[in-house]
C-alpha cells in the first residue's frame, strides 16, 4: 500500500520525509489571515491605546519568531535555514480587524509553507492576546497559503 501523502510510510505510519536527495532551490511562501474584532477594539489598536503596548509591533515580532520556531511546533517539519521573514499587519475597518500577511524565504531542499502559515497564526494569536482584556469574542480566520514557489512542484497560487 503506497500512500500519496509524503508524511506517511507504506504501512500508514507517520515519519519525517527524507529530503536529502532533493535539489537545493530558492523557495518562497506567502500566507495570510485575519483577526476580526469590534470597531472599538480596532480603534484601541490603531490609536495606540492598548494597555499592553504596541499591538501590531509585538505581533509582527511574534510572527517572525513563530516562523523561526516552526520545526519545534509542528512534529514533522524540517528545521530550515530561513533567509527572510516579513510579517505585515494592516488595520482594515471593513472587517473590522487586522489583516496579516507573512512572506518567508529560504534556499533549501524543502519549502517554507508551514513557516509562513505559522508566522500568520502566531501574529494573529498575539493580536488576540494583546487585546483580549477588552474583547474575548475576536475571530481568527481565513489563515491560508496564498503562494509558494520553488522546488519540484513549482509555483502554486491560491484562487
Amino acid at each position: 500500500m503506497s500512500s500519496p501523502l509524503t508524511h506517511f510510510d507504506a504501512e500508514g505510519h507517520a515519519h519525517m520525509v527524507d529530503v536529502s536527495d532533493k535539489a537545493v532551490t530558492s523557495r518562497t511562501a506567502i500566507a495570510s489571515g485575519a483577526v476580526i474584532m469590534q470597531p472599538e477594539t480596532l480603534a484601541l489598536i490603531t490609536e495606540g491605546r492598548a494597555k499592553k503596548g504596541d499591538v501590531l509591533g509585538v505581533a509582527r515580532l511574534a510572527g517572525i519568531m513563530g516562523a523561526k520556531k516552526c520545526a519545534d511546533l509542528i512534529p514533522l517539519c524540517h528545521p530550515l535555514p530561513i533567509t527572510k521573514v516579513a510579517v505585515e499587519l494592516a488595520p482594515d475597518p471593513g472587517l473590522p480587524g487586522i489583516r496579516i500577511e507573512a512572506t518567508v524565504r529560504t534556499t533549501g531542499q524543502t519549502g517554507v509553507e508551514m513557516e509562513a502559515l505559522t508566522a500568520v497564526s502566531t501574529a494573529a494569536l498575539t493580536v488576540y492576546d494583546m487585546v483580549k482584556a477588552v474583547e474575548k469574542g475576536m475571530i481568527i480566520t481565513d489563515i491560508r497559503l496564498e503562494m509558494k514557489e520553488g522546488g519540484k512542484s513549482g509555483r502554486y497560487t491560491a484562487e
